[in-house]
């Protein structure tokens, strides 16, 4: 195993690039030299409130360290006193190049003539690799000597990349195998083993872009004001950037690679506008796919980290958009519209059967979990071409309405007095955002007439939904859904209806249920005194 320091400062142009949170930035680093066996023995990071370009002795300044296998904060005061205290961290580090306990160093900005003399002294006597960022700093320490097999600035690199970059150009040199981190820290998934491709997941795409579209459907309502229908020209425009929202979206989940993998999908975006939101689904997915190959590739052949994030945020981008473009937007256009054609019909062929059906599968839908991979997908759809949905309404008044019926009727007369906190919140958020009808579940699954009377209830605000020709959505609060529909007064009853049918059901069935508890305690009461006897 090779041990490493990290030496430097938050910079100047670093600062702006990650420096400022150096908690974030060391982190980094150190899970990605985790990932290749290396071992951190000491850091001295020196991060300042504001960039060192503008920095004055007076300024507020941390120092980190490491210490029993965590990053600490090793000193605080102003900027002349922590370099002085520096100089402490610096000996140290020195002394333990010299004891040949360090192999490697990690620089970033560093102060060679400063707060880092004396470890850049011991590493041109030891001849220890050293790789970092900061192009007046590593100009420096090359010119005095030091063994630099890896340096670059800091412009267009990123907390990852740049740990990437330093850990990967350490074990090349070292010949250590390295699979580099991506997706949640936690996770520690290796690209090198495929995990990239498992990064791919529409629903998870699906049900992060969910609030742009309800920014869409926000728009579309205030825009039906007469003294505002100037914003149906923003509404065309935020419907036209749909397919860059998911793009983004697609390529930052796949890929994970901060803000590289933005740029290439906000590219990749704009040249698939023509295909929609899936072809933006596709654009994204593949410009995610290849920031990673072309960052990896880039890695290996030792290009400057700058370079390395300009080719493969750049390329990548350039190269999925272009072939949505020319080849897959056309095809994916017409998907998407046969699909939403395909909902109009059935619609069209008979509304209240239609509504009926969506009502009564919906909730065996979210319980099964199909709701997020293949409905809300259909929602989306919908919403691309209207801002509002046919599934949306029945979302609303099938799950969210039936939901906070179920939760009022617990609040209000419940089984025992325990239920009433646990649907006091239920209630509020299912009325407030529109959401959480997972907080009816434990009433649905603990007794079967209530349950029963979820599906009855949204299937009779589904048959509403097809009777008033209702397209709206839900994950608003409940108060503005009808206001963001086609058909205000419809969609009010179509809420309000579904809401009191699951409240009377569930308020019969917990009576009966408070009944059948007291008769049942009688019972025992009537055994016990009869042995008694």
């Amino acid at each position: 195993m090779k041990n490493i320091i990290i030496i430097g400062s938050s910079g100047g142009n670093l600062f702006n690039l990650g420096g400022a949170n150096p908690k974030k930035l060391l982190d980094e680093i150190l899970l990605q030299s985790e990932a290749a066996g290396l071992c951190l023995k000491n850091i001295q990071f020196i991060a300042a409130d504001e960039s060192m370009d503008t920095a004055k002795a007076s300024t507020n300044t941390n120092i980190y360290s490491y210490k029993e296998d965590s990053i600490v904060n090793y000193f605080q005061g102003n900027l002349k006193e922590a370099n002085q205290q520096a100089t402490l961290l610096d000996q140290q580090l020195a002394e333990a190049i010299r004891n040949d306990a360090i192999d490697g160093i990690i620089a970033m900005s560093v102060d060679a003539l400063g707060a880092n003399k004396q470890t850049i002294a011991a590493a041109i006597e030891k001849k220890i690799p050293v790789v970092g960022t900061g192009g007046t700093s590593m100009a420096t320490i090359t010119s005095m000597g030091a063994n630099v097999i890896s340096s670059s600035g800091t412009t267009g690199s990123t907390n990852r990349t740049r740990a990437i970059s330093f850990v990967s150009s350490l074990c090349k040199y070292w010949h250590i195998k390295f699979n580099p981190v991506i997706g949640s820290p936690n996770k520690k998934e290796s690209t090198a083993q495929g995990s990239i491709w498992k990064n791919i997941n529409i629903r998870g795409i699906m049900v992060s872009s969910l609030p742009g579209f309800i920014a869409m459907a926000l728009i579309l309502a205030i825009s039906q004001i007469p003294a505002l229908k100037g914003l149906s020209a923003v509404f065309d425009l935020m419907i036209n950037a749909l397919p860059v929202m998911l793009a983004v979206i697609a390529a930052k989940q796949v890929s994970d690679l901060d803000e590289v993998s933005i740029i290439a999908g906000v590219i990749a975006g704009i040249l698939s506008t023509s295909g929609g939101i899936i072809g933006g689904i596709i654009a994204g997915i593949m410009a995610g796919v290849l920031v990673h190959f072309f960052f990896k590739k880039c890695i290996e052949w030792r290009f400057p980290i700058t370079t390395v994030n300009i080719v493969s945020g750049g390329l990548a981008g350039l190269i999925a958009g272009l072939i949505v473009y020319y080849l897959i937007g056309p095809i994916a256009l017409q998907a998407g519209n046969l699909i939403k054609e395909v909902i109009e019909q059935t619609v069209a062929f008979s509304p209240i059967l239609a509504g009926i059906i969506a009502g009564l599968l919906i909730w065996p839908a979210i319980l099964g979990g199909v709701y997020h991979a293949a409905i809300l997908p259909i929602v989306l759809l919908e919403m691309e071409k209207t801002g509002n949905s046919f599934l949306g309404a029945v979302d609303m008044v099938g799950l969210v309405m039936v939901a906070a019926g179920i939760n009022l009727a617990n609040i209000l007369s419940p089984r025992d007095r325990g239920e009433s906190a646990v649907a006091t919140p239920g209630f509020l958020i299912n009325m407030g955002f529109g959401t959480f009808v997972e907080s009816a579940y434990p009433f649905m699954f603990s007794n079967k007439i209530v349950f029963g009377g979820a599906l009855l209830s949204a299937g009779i605000g589904g048959a509403l939904v097809g009777l008033f020709n209702v397209r709206g959505t839900a994950y608003v609060p409940s108060f503005t859904a009808p206001f963001l529909s086609n058909n205000i007064s419809g969609f009010i009853i179509a809420m309000v209806v579904p809401l009191i049918c699951a409240f009377l059901i569930t308020l019969i069935a917990n009576k009966v249920s408070v009944k059948n508890s007291k008769q049942a305690i009688e019972s025992k009461r009537e055994v016990a005194a009869g042995k008694a006897e």
